[in-house]
């Protein structure tokens, strides 16, 4: 089976067009190598599928007939995604909480010198 279509097939994208698409910005690996969408996946492959600055880790158990349900993704496919890069990403929210809300328009003085400190570009 394709690559591409299985990705789709076990829910991690909601479209087969976004998996093709992420396969040829080199956001999938297959047995650490970058996969076209048509390379063929076979059991026992190691896939390494980078979505949201998350590297997914998983190896195939077995290929689906068609597109499985949430609940069954798991005959398919064994998740082995180290739980630090689901921390990494809830650290990454919370620095994100310190940057200005889109559309507050343009920083004021006091923001400006706020961000020149914090850059360390103050001019003394």
């Amino acid at each position: 089976m394709r690559i591409d279509k299985y990705l789709w097939h076990t829910r991690y994208f909601k479209t087969r067009n976004i998996a093709s698409t992420a396969c040829k910005k080199g956001q999938v690996k297959i047995n650490g190598q970058v996969a076209k969408p048509a390379r063929e996946i076979y059991p026992t492959d190691q896939i390494v599928v980078r979505k949201n600055q998350i590297n997914y880790q998983f190896t195939v158990l077995d290929i689906p007939k068609n597109r499985v349900g949430a609940k069954l993704v798991d005959i398919y496919r064994k998740d082995t995604t180290p739980k630090e890069a689901f921390e990494n990403e809830e650290l990454l929210k919370y620095s994100k909480s310190y940057y200005r809300k889109r559309g507050t328009g343009r920083p004021t003085k006091k923001d400006r010198r706020e961000i020149d400190g914090f850059l360390g570009d103050e001019e003394e």
